[in-house]
């Protein structure tokens, strides 16, 4: 294995990365709205149909989308050394992004339980969280900014005097 190997595994798997965050992105905005449709007083036929258009998205595309963008992203984390502030902020709005997942499987799941008993939340504040997270990862990525000061509590930037809990830091 040359040294251009490992550049083009990093190549690689960036477009792994970037692939399933556009599946999974895409998931996060169109789930919502779909979500949205289901009417409580509607028919059998029109909610099954849904009923399964939104689970098996969530369940057999999104989801896994979520995991492979996430897995592969913390791979490349440690494959390229990006140690840096502006990437705990990144990590903090794919936070964001997983809860909002949380939150849509939720609703997807209530749906299905409680046909007519359920009405769904407006998909727009949950596609506004979406995009307002989305954004703020594109620009942190692509800007790449200088977060020098730290908003939280100075005590988590003090070293405590305790060995970690491996035998080696990774690099």
């Amino acid at each position: 294995m040359g040294p251009g190997f490992r550049g083009d595994m990093i190549a690689a798997l960036k477009f792994v990365h970037i692939a399933a965050l556009s599946v999974w992105c895409a998931g996060l905005v169109g789930l919502p709205l779909l979500l949205a449709r289901h009417a409580p007083n509607g028919d059998q036929i029109d909610f099954a149909r849904l009923r399964v258009v939104t689970h098996q998205s969530y369940v057999r595309l999104i989801t896994p989308a979520a995991v492979i963008a996430i897995a592969v992203g913390t791979a490349l984390i440690f494959m390229r050394s990006v140690f840096v502030p502006w990437m705990f902020v990144k990590l903090v709005m794919v936070g964001v992004l997983v809860i909002i997942h949380a939150w849509v499987g939720h609703i997807t799941l209530q749906m299905g339980e409680q046909q007519g008993d359920y009405i769904p939340p407006a998909a727009m504040p949950l596609v506004g969280m979406s995009l307002v997270a989305m954004l703020a990862i594109l620009v942190l990525v692509l800007g790449k900014p200088l977060v020098e000061t730290w908003p939280g509590p100075t005590w988590l930037l003090e070293p405590r005097d305790q060995s970690l809990p491996v035998g080696e830091v990774p690099m």
